[in-house]
C-alpha cells in the first residue's frame, strides 16, 4: 500500500490526476523539509494522516462550489490549503503566512504538481484588502483572536451550502475558547469521518461570517 492510498480510502472518487498529485506530495515535502523545516521531523512518518487527511477534514463538512474563493491563514507549508486545492480544482485558494520561507515552499509545491488554483503570499491576514467566501486554518491561534483578524474579509453573497464563514481545524477541549460564539458555531467531530486514533479529539469548527 502506498502511503497516499490513505487518501483514496476516504475520497474514492478522485481523478487519476488528483491521485497522482496527492502521491507526489510526500517526496516533495521530504525534499523541502531537508532544506527548510516546514513540518516537524517526527510528523513526516505520519504525513498523510496528520497533515493531508487532517486538512481534508474540512471537505467532509463543506464541498466548495466552483468559483468559491478561499483564504488559508497561517498556512505554514501549505495546510490545509494545498490538499483542499487538489480536491477542489475549480475553487480559488489564496494561502498566506507571515514567514517567507514557508511561502516559498508552498509556491514550489503548487507549481511542481501543477496546481493552477493556488496563490501564495507572505502577508498578515489583517493587511489583506481582498474578500473571500471562506477562511480556513489549522489552529494558528485561539478562535476569538483569529476571528478578530479575519472578520472583515468576507464577501456578502452566499452561494455554497453553508453561508460564508470560518472553517477551523482544532483539537482538544474547546469549551472555554468557543464560549464567545456558543450560539453561532457548529462543531463537527472528525472521528465521525476518519477512524484513525489521531482524529479522536480533532474537530472542524464552523463560524458563519
Amino acid at each position: 500500500m502506498n502511503p497516499s492510498d490513505l487518501i483514496t480510502t476516504y475520497f474514492p472518487n478522485l481523478s487519476e490526476k488528483q491521485t497522482e498529485q496527492f502521491a507526489r506530495l510526500l517526496p516533495l515535502y521530504q525534499d523541502w523539509n531537508s532544506k527548510i523545516n516546514v513540518i516537524s521531523r517526527k510528523d513526516m512518518d505520519q504525513f498523510y494522516e496528520h497533515h493531508v487527511l487532517h486538512s481534508l477534514g474540512i471537505a467532509k463538512v463543506m464541498e466548495f462550489k466552483p468559483g468559491t474563493k478561499v483564504l488559508d491563514v497561517g498556512t505554514g507549508g501549505g495546510f490545509p490549503g494545498i490538499p483542499l486545492a487538489i480536491l477542489f480544482p475549480e475553487t480559488d485558494f489564496f494561502l498566506v503566512d507571515s514567514i517567507g520561507k514557508k511561502i516559498k515552499v508552498v509556491n514550489a509545491v503548487a507549481e511542481t504538481i501543477g496546481l493552477k488554483n493556488v496563490r501564495a503570499q507572505q502577508i498578515r491576514a489583517e493587511e489583506l484588502k481582498e474578500h473571500f467566501d471562506f477562511v480556513v486554518s489549522r489552529a494558528v491561534t485561539e478562535l476569538p483572536v483569529f476571528h478578530g483578524w479575519v472578520k472583515n474579509k468576507f464577501r456578502k453573497q452566499n452561494f455554497n451550502d453553508l453561508p460564508n464563514g470560518i472553517l477551523y481545524l482544532k483539537g482538544g477541549d474547546l469549551t472555554e475558547e468557543l464560549k464567545p460564539f456558543s450560539n453561532k458555531i457548529k462543531s463537527y467531530d472528525l472521528k465521525n469521518y476518519f477512524r484513525e486514533e489521531f482524529f479522536e479529539t480533532k474537530k472542524v469548527i464552523y463560524l458563519p461570517a
